[in-house]
């Protein structure tokens, strides 16, 4: 009762103070759910990683998220058999605008386009959707973390498998497409835009293709005339695209997952109200403002 009391004297007569009680009450209780809830399972695939010679990992979206991990999984690789699976319908913690899957991470229709992608990667042994397999590594325990996940999303898998690779190399290896090279790659989601910029300098360019939905290629299009569309058949195919463009600029979506694993020359547009999408290495460039985005624009277009 004294410490209720007190707490309700700091919240109107001492502000810092009453910050200060609800920081320390929610550090005790976030550590009290750790150890309750994750501390054991986090300790486990620890011991898993040092005894087992092939490795179990899940994964529930999104799908870019998915594509994050393959760098914890590449350099286990190295020393274990790595199988990947794919919780499909897993429902949705809250309503995302304009999410692909509707009201689930990721579904049947969404995997089928990115199974190709990953059984092209040799340091995948195999790809499935997951049916109570026994699981060595979960992925998806880090949105259920007593933490803040605004934090590059790359390093997520990093802090569930205690692995830290090196994220300025690639981690998708894919061929070159036969009809669209030599092209400005384009992937503006309806989410996660940048509000601050622009793309309507874009018209004084050639050669831009758009590689994601058609709804999102019609809005960009009312900005860009001269924005030409391409219907990927799947996303090894969108990947093999990125792969063959002089460079791709677009915003948190999959296109930017895929060039960032690819190291292909990139251009991001970051999003100020979510900055867990990041860029590593070589020719990467992201910007919260026109400026930037059309001075970054012209070095990668002169380089490339």
């Amino acid at each position: 009762m004294k410490k209720f009391f007190l707490k309700y004297w700091y919240k109107f007569a001492d502000k810092q103070s009453y910050q200060d009680l609800k920081n320390f009450e929610r550090s005790k209780k976030d550590l009290k759910i750790f150890k309750e809830k994750f501390e054991n399972e986090i300790n486990k695939i620890q011991k898993k990683i040092k005894t087992k010679k092939e490795l179990l990992f899940l994964h529930s979206g999104h799908i870019g998220d998915i594509i994050n991990v393959l760098p914890v999984i590449k350099a286990l690789s190295n020393t274990h058999k790595c199988n990947l699976y794919i919780n499909i319908n897993k429902p949705l913690a809250i309503k995302h605008y304009a999410h692909q899957a509707g009201n689930v991470y990721i579904n049947k229709k969404i995997y089928n386009m990115l199974l190709p992608l990953f059984k092209s990667q040799d340091y995948i042994n195999d790809v499935q959707i997951f049916s109570n397999q026994e699981i060595d590594i979960n992925f998806d325990i880090i949105r259920d973390l007593p933490i803040n996940i605004l934090f590059d999303n790359l390093r997520y898998g990093f802090q569930i498998a205690g692995v830290q690779p090196n994220i300025e190399q690639p981690y998708l290896n894919v061929g070159k497409h036969e009809k669209v090279f030599n092209k400005i790659i384009i992937l503006r989601s309806l989410r996660y835009q940048n509000h601050f910029i622009n793309y309507k300098f874009l018209k004084n360019y050639d050669d831009l293709f758009f590689v994601g939905t058609r709804d999102e290629y019609e809005v960009l299009k009312k900005e860009v005339n001269n924005l030409q569309f391409y219907n990927c058949k799947d996303f090894l195919e969108m990947a093999v695209i990125i792969n063959s463009s002089r460079f791709f600029v677009g915003n948190s979506s999959l296109g930017i997952d895929i060039a960032e694993a690819l190291k292909k020359p990139r251009l991001l547009e970051a999003c100020p109200y979510f900055p867990a999408r990041q860029v590593h290495g070589k020719d990467a460039y992201d910007f919260y403002f026109q400026v930037h985005f059309e001075k970054f624009f012209k070095i990668l277009y002169e380089k490339n």
